[in-house]
């Protein structure tokens, strides 16, 4: 078969993938990628969004699709995060799970398996970590996991150090239809700069915070002004509790300044632009609990809230 790219074999493809909170789901997005699309700290449920990644090869496309990280959800907001994955499964080609070598076996993770089981396509096992576990207890993990699942691949993989990742893609290929691109070859991800931004400063403010603060925190943008020489963005953090602002703002507001350095000097290296970053913090009590709180944090949701403001 020839594709609409003039290939002859060509395969794209959409693949989700799930795991659980900190597995090294988003580091392999954007190690697959080769540029940051999704957000990456060491606090668990960092990701809240399904986020696409695009992989452009000469022989095919893979649409990655990044999810938040399996758990028991209690909040609004924790439930609508697992409404992310399900939506992630919904028409995908391949299942890529992605579990931790170093702190999982095949027997204490049901919730993972249980995906794997419920699937009714293709499901790849990447393990993850592989550098931290010792040789002689890979290949019995390896061997409990195919033991547990008929996967069509095990794939022993770092994501941090980029070991195994070429292995992972193209059995990931091989599984993939024959057909056309679905995006453009420069483009990488589907997601608008503003939300980019956005996850951007979260990923700042995670880094430099600690207690409940990283979990209530939802940041939005308020302003984004292009002009020749200046980009100036204003976004919005809101937390749940005003000690919750008051460790965000930090002593004369020096954390939060911090936080807007690191965050306007990733932006401008993405972006390609001279940035004006302005950070404000809110408190608004308990809006994981609220629904509309929480579907604002989807990006698609946002726009189309942006676009009903317009007309």
């Amino acid at each position: 078969m020839i594709s609409s790219s003039g290939k002859k074999g060509y395969r794209a493809g959409f693949v989700a993938i799930l795991g659980r909170p900190n597995a090294g789901k988003s580091t392999l997005v954007n190690r697959l990628v080769g540029q940051k699309v999704s957000i990456v700290t060491s606090k668990p449920q960092t990701t809240r969004n399904r986020i696409q990644g695009v992989v452009t090869r000469e022989d095919g496309q893979v649409v990655l699709i990044d999810t938040p990280g399996l758990h028991d959800a209690k909040t609004v907001l924790n439930r609508q995060m697992m409404k992310e994955v399900a939506a992630a499964l919904e028409g995908i080609d391949v299942l890529l799970l992605v579990a931790d070598a170093s702190a999982t076996v095949p027997a204490s993770d049901t919730l993972l398996m249980d995906k794997a089981k419920r699937f009714p396509a293709k499901t790849i096992l990447a393990l993850n970590k592989v550098d931290r576990v010792p040789k002689q207890q890979l290949l019995p993990l390896l061997d409990a996991f195919s033991k547990a699942h008929p996967f069509a691949a095990l794939v022993p993989i770092s994501a941090l150090k980029g070991d195994g990742l070429e292995q992972l893609l193209r059995e990931v290929m091989k599984l993939l239809p024959e057909g056309q691109p679905y995006f453009p070859e420069e483009q990488v991800t589907d997601q608008p700069e503003r939300f980019l931004a956005s996850e951007i400063v979260r990923e700042k403010a995670i880094a430099l915070t600690y207690h409940e603060v990283p979990h209530a925190l939802a940041v939005s943008v308020d302003t984004w002004q292009e002009t020749p020489k200046l980009l100036r963005i204003e976004m919005t953090l809101t937390v749940e509790r005003a000690s919750q602002k008051k460790i965000l703002i930090g002593q004369r507001g020096e954390l939060l300044k911090k936080i807007g350095t690191q965050a306007r000097k990733e932006l401008e290296e993405i972006l390609a632009a001279k940035i004006f970053l302005g950070l404000y913090v809110k408190v608004a009590e308990n809006w994981r609990e609220n629904p509309a709180a929480v579907r604002r944090l989807d990006w698609r949701k946002e726009l189309e809230f942006l676009e009903k403001q317009e007309d």
